[in-house]
């Protein structure tokens, strides 16, 4: 009787199907209501009540935004520098990670609770003499300013260190090490295979954050150099009476494709973390 249980399939009653699905209209509902905003115009988005309906002005407000915000050098500088930050979080994180797991070394715990101590710090902090390093080497409006500084995080380290405790069994690596594997190959047909789950929720994560990131782009970049797309938002809607329709329409071209990369790589994240085997 509780094998039948086991193996039967289970489903959601009424109440269910009802919480999640105002759980998912109160999540869509910020995107939905600016798509509205962006078909208006900045008149009827002032009047009272707002519209709660899509208007004829959507592709017209696209028009401007993408064109008075340079929307398409910032959507291809923001693709490089959130690609880059990812993939080197990732790398460098899972080695890290990997050290702070497996091996064995001198003030192992120390180090590791001083990563973890980086965390407690107000990035608001470190803006004056990273801003200052950045104009000495003459990186000010570059791409490179934004990348190399957060090409590591105490976050992702620590996720890769707790994800690999568990996955990574000790023995696994000791059997490579007895059959003469190199660190570096130990890494990379071992640890790496392993760590492909976290590494993918690790690398969406941080691409993520990466894309949305305001505070350090606005200070390093200007919106006529190098901008990213937040940056080059703030350029919407200038002037006396700010155009609310073209500034909700430049964010909703901002919001277009990380919405496309959860819809092409979200089910392959999901079933990476419901993985769990180890793959030599």
């Amino acid at each position: 009787m509780r094998a039948q249980r086991a193996g039967r399939q289970l489903h959601g009653g009424r109440l269910t199907y009802a919480v999640l699905t105002v759980f998912t209209a109160g999540s869509l509902f910020p995107l939905i209501w600016t798509a509205v905003a962006a078909s208006r115009t900045n008149t009827r988005l002032a009047q009272t009540p707002p519209p709660f309906w899509f208007g004829s002005n959507l592709f017209r407000n696209l028009r401007i935004a993408w064109t008075d915000a340079n929307m398409g050098t910032a959507l291809l500088n923001t693709t490089i520098v959130a690609g880059s930050i990812a993939a080197g979080t990732v790398f460098f994180s899972t080695l890290a990670g990997f050290a702070f797991a497996k091996l064995r070394f001198r003030f192992k715990n120390l180090l590791l609770i001083l990563v973890i101590g980086t965390m407690m710090v107000p990035p608001q902090l470190s803006v004056v003499p990273l801003y200052m390093l950045v104009a000495k080497l003459s990186w000010t409006d570059q791409l490179q300013a934004v990348i190399l500084p957060t090409l590591v995080s105490a976050f992702g380290v620590f996720f890769m260190r707790q994800y690999l405790v568990e996955a990574l069994p000790t023995e696994l690596v000791e059997a490579a090490r007895v059959d003469g594997a190199s660190s570096w190959r130990v890494v990379w047909h071992i640890v790496f295979p392993v760590a492909r789950p976290a590494m993918a929720v690790l690398g969406m994560l941080s691409f993520v954050m990466a894309w949305n990131d305001f505070f350090w782009p606005i200070i390093a970049l200007t919106q006529n150099g190098s901008p990213t797309v937040q940056v080059a938002l703030t350029g919407l809607g200038r002037g006396y009476i700010p155009d609310q329709s073209v500034i909700m329409a430049g964010a909703l071209l901002g919001t277009l494709p990380l919405l496309l990369a959860f819809v092409l790589f979200g089910r392959q994240i999901v079933g990476g973390i419901m993985q769990g085997a180890v793959k030599g």
